[in-house]
């Protein structure tokens, strides 16, 4: 078979040269249509799902809400963990499915079971999303203009004209707004005009809305035409709204013996009415300038780069139609893909030119070296036509895959040239050297090549993160290797036949020798016992070794960014936690100086895409988040900078500042984009597992690798306890939901539906001046008979500090304890410090603690990968 195969060869030069000349033109183009991306297509297996319900305190959220999502979820058919997170007013519930999952599929399931739930109507809000790593936006844009600082302008600008123009390029999906403000008409009144007048803002705020309605009152029938009746009341000024009557009162002016005269009373009477902004959400400053920040999402199948290219070509002629404003790319996903892509594809080009270079110094054959770095390039162009048509992309795994199969693919081509050289010295012709020296090591080339692709093969089997994240590695080396044992065995016998020409005179090749060599074979075969003796026992020791070698799921990569998360005590209001992001900013440009490019700023609660992960800290109005970005060629190491400004904000009392390296979107699909030190205490009794988390916290301390270590039971914000008398509020006619509705519109106000103002629509929203803690006992509670009822005569007061998350994994509670890792030490090596310092904690019964998150995930991904090691050398002795 093999014989006939190089006869073929020989014999039709010109078949061979077009199927060659096939190859590289299909090659050409496969290579223009290959995706290019920096990573291999990647789905972790997660849904996401958000619940939100008012301001109810986390044990609140748990019981009423997440025990019964968790049940449903638990359910689900692949799934293999649920875990949760209550906070105040919101929980997020992680559902992962086993690898193989159709996630699809999965979604529309959990979607349909969680139907019912969702109609609770104490729920203000569920959302579900399925994650995905490409979600992140490619590009993050800052929107600022030198004379408006009003972000409700910015708003407009942003909302009703950029995102519309940004998402009909092509290749984008969506645009989010981050720091933006909105307009509303503010109806500001006070408890005690309310009560004066026998009102409460439920009341009002129905009134308002009964008043700022069109109703259709049919039609009429006259002259054969129909005409529809329609009764228009809707505001069409603010002065309409404050002339709603709210109810009628006695004059005082009534005469003695006269009937009392009713006057109407206004909403004007007893509110002012403003038309102002909202308090922000959040806030948003690129270089400590106010501003509107676009996140733009790509669409999941389409190419990052192109989409950027798109991107930057539309934002230059928007920039044409808005003269005076200022675009400014803070993050471009497309630079860190395109230098990692670029790098792995220079180290491959410079590994094929060395491969080339070491085979002339020792070969010192000129047609030998020029045959074979033909065959070189016409295997990798072969192997773009192999990943195309099974769908991979150029990314840093099949470039690294390409990289490392560069060197193994001149090993076939090597033993055949050289085969075919030895066949012509023992006086065979040229034709009949290609076609014997071939057919003669065909199969051992063959052999060879199929034991090498057995070693990747296995991966490809995997499950898990190191078989996603491998599998398109794997695939490529594998399709490198067969590629080039097809032109060893089809190309190099045609091209040795027409270039390699029989010396006239027979020639010795002075080829590089390593005499030492022999004489040390020589003594090896003398003392073959003690060899394999030695052999066996260094085998032995480098397996006694392994253990002292450090180990982690991710390697650390240099980067020239990094993040603050700042958290100041629960409680500080978005205004104070602003002014000390502000004095920060002022901070690290002193710190960081001419090595800064770029300040990004988010302080309060960012509401972006569940599948964007990466602001999980910014949760409440006492985090923020900067983000440095130094320029690419920084005076000083990042790792000076950090600690620079560590040591300044130490000193800064009541806030706490995390630094965080920038974080790939690798680590998000591998779920590493968390702390990477996490150790979890599971049980049942909260303020068991509260004890043994500080205990274990205190112990952690003791551990020198580890810093800002945070625990999820430290104290949350203030709270009032506002305990409610049953006997005395069933006396006095009043119910619990009542007082609770009561008591929230008063605090957070109540919304009375939305007017058209210059053809937005704007909302109404009833509020009350800031009520301080001591006026709380003084206000008045309304029942069903309408008589008010002063707060402190049913309720008695008490204060608190709420916790501040709650967590469960797999239906349990856990406490939660995260840190960073300090210096280089191996994160293996630093799970080992944490659990012999843990050894000293008793654990009642039904108590235990897992080191968790990363190391979790490492200790995973290696027994995996041990699995493959051992199947890959089954494999290759079955092959030989």
């Amino acid at each position: 078979m093999m014989k006939k195969l190089s006869t073929f060869s020989v014999n039709y030069p010109i078949t061979v040269l077009m199927l060659v000349m096939a190859i590289i033109l299909l090659g050409y183009i496969s290579f223009q249509k290959l995706g290019i991306d920096l990573l291999p297509e990647l789905n972790n297996p997660r849904i996401f799902i958000e619940l939100k319900s008012g301001e109810r305190p986390p044990v609140e959220m748990e019981d009423l809400f997440v025990k019964n999502v968790e049940a449903i979820a638990i359910r689900q058919k692949n799934v293999t963990e649920v875990s949760s997170v209550s906070r105040v007013g919101s929980a997020q519930i992680t559902v992962e499915y086993s690898w193989d999952a159709d996630m699809d599929e999965s979604y529309l399931d959990l979607q349909k079971n969680l139907t019912n739930f969702s109609q609770n109507s104490e729920l203000d809000e569920l959302t579900m999303s399925q994650h995905d790593p490409n979600s992140a936006p490619v590009m993050l844009i800052g929107l600022s203009h030198p004379e408006i600082t009003d972000m409700d302008e910015l708003r407009k600008i942003a909302d009703n004209y950029l995102r519309n123009e940004l998402t009909r390029l092509e290749g984008i999906a969506a645009v989010d707004i981050i720091g933006a403000e909105e307009k509303e008409l503010t109806v500001q009144t006070s408890p005690y005009l309310l009560k004066a007048h026998g009102l409460t803002l439920a009341e009002v705020a129905a009134k308002i809305q009964n008043s700022n309605r069109t109703v259709s009152g049919g039609s009429i029938e006259e002259l054969g035409l129909k005409f529809i009746i329609k009764g228009v009341g809707e505001f069409q000024s603010v002065e309409d709204i404050g002339n709603v009557i709210l109810t009628q009162k006695q004059s005082e002016n009534t005469n003695p013996g006269e009937p009392a005269e009713l006057v109407p009373v206004y909403l004007k009477d007893i509110a002012d009415l403003t038309f102002r902004n909202k308090d922000p959400e959040n806030i948003v400053r690129i270089n400590q300038q106010r501003c509107v920040a676009l996140a733009v999402y790509k669409e999941t199948k389409f190419n990052t780069i192109r989409a950027v290219e798109t991107l930057r070509d539309g934002l230059q002629q928007l920039q044409k139609a808005l003269p005076g404003y200022h675009f400014a790319i803070v993050q471009d996903q497309s630079e860190f893909i395109r230098t990692a892509v670029d790098e792995v594809r220079e180290t491959a080009l410079y590994g094929i030119l060395l491969a080339i270079l070491v085979l002339f110094i020792f070969l010192r054959r000129l047609g030998t070296t020029l045959i074979i770095s033909i065959a070189i390039p016409i295997s990798v162009i072969a192997t773009f036509n192999l990943m195309y048509f099974n769908g991979l992309t150029l990314n840093i795994m099949t470039l690294g895959g390409l990289a490392l199969g560069a060197g193994m693919l001149v090993d076939n081509a090597i033993v055949v040239v050289e085969n075919i050289y030895r066949n012509m010295e023992k006086g065979m012709s040229i034709r009949e050297a290609a076609i014997n020296g071939t057919a003669e090591v065909a199969g051992a080339i063959t052999a060879s090549t199929i034991t090498t692709i057995v070693v990747f093969l296995p991966i490809v089997y995997l499950h898990g993160a190191s078989g996603e994240l491998f599998k398109d590695q794997a695939w490529t080396v594998a399709f490198s290797l067969i590629s080039s044992l097809v032109v060893a065995i089809l190309v190099i016998p045609m091209l040795s036949h027409k270039f390699l020409k029989p010396a006239s005179q027979p020639q010795e090749v002075i080829a590089v020798r390593f005499g030492w060599y022999r004489s040390l074979l020589s003594s090896v075969l003398d003392r073959r016992r003690m060899v394999v003796l030695s052999t066996f026992v260094m085998v032995i020791v480098t397996f006694l070794l392994i253990p002292f070698i450090g180990s982690e799921f991710i390697p650390k990569g240099e980067v020239k960014s990094f993040s603050m998360e700042i958290s100041l005590p629960e409680g500080s209001t978005l205004a104070h936690t602003d002014r000390v992001a502000m004095q920060l900013e002022a901070v690290i440009g002193e710190v960081v100086g001419t090595d800064l490019q770029t300040l990004y700023t988010r302080v309060g609660p960012i509401q972006q895409s569940l599948t964007e992960q990466t602001d999980t800290f910014l949760k409440d109005e006492h985090t923020a988040v900067i983000e440095v970005f130094l320029v690419p060629e920084p005076s000083r190491p990042l790792k000076k900078i950090i600690d620079r400004l560590d040591g300044i904000t130490k000193a800064i009392p009541e806030i706490e500042v995390q630094f965080v390296q920038e974080q790939t979107s690798l680590q998000s699909t591998l779920g590493t984009d968390q702390a990477p030190v996490m150790v979890e205490i599971k049980g049942d009794n909260l303020e068991t597992i509260r004890d043994l988390t500080e205990q274990a916290k205190t112990r952690m301390g003791s551990v020198n690798d580890i810093f800002d270590i945070e625990a999820s039971f430290d104290e949350g914000r203030p709270e009032i306890n506002v305990m409610i008398d049953r006997v005395r509020a069933g006396i006095r006619n009043l119910e619990f939901s009542s007082i609770g509705s009561q008591l929230s519109d008063y605090l957070q106000g109540k919304n009375a539906g939305d007017w058209d103002s210059e053809g937005e629509m704007r909302d109404i929203t009833i509020n009350m001046p800031n009520i301080q803690v001591k006026q709380l006992s003084e206000l008045y509670v309304q029942n069903s008979r309408g008589e008010d009822v002063r707060l402190d005569e049913i309720a008695s007061f008490e204060q608190t500090n709420a916790l501040r998350q709650i967590n469960r994994r797999n239906q349990s509670r856990i406490g939660l304890i995260t840190a960073q890792i300090r210096g280089e030490t191996p994160l293996d090596k630093i799970a080992s410090q944490i659990e012999s310092q843990l050894a000293g904690i008793h654990f009642p019964e039904g108590y235990q603690y897992n080191v968790t998150g990363e190391e979790q995930k490492r200790a995973e991904s290696f027994a995996s990968l041990k699995f493959a090691l051992l199947l890959s050398i089954v494999l290759i002795y079955m092959v030989l």
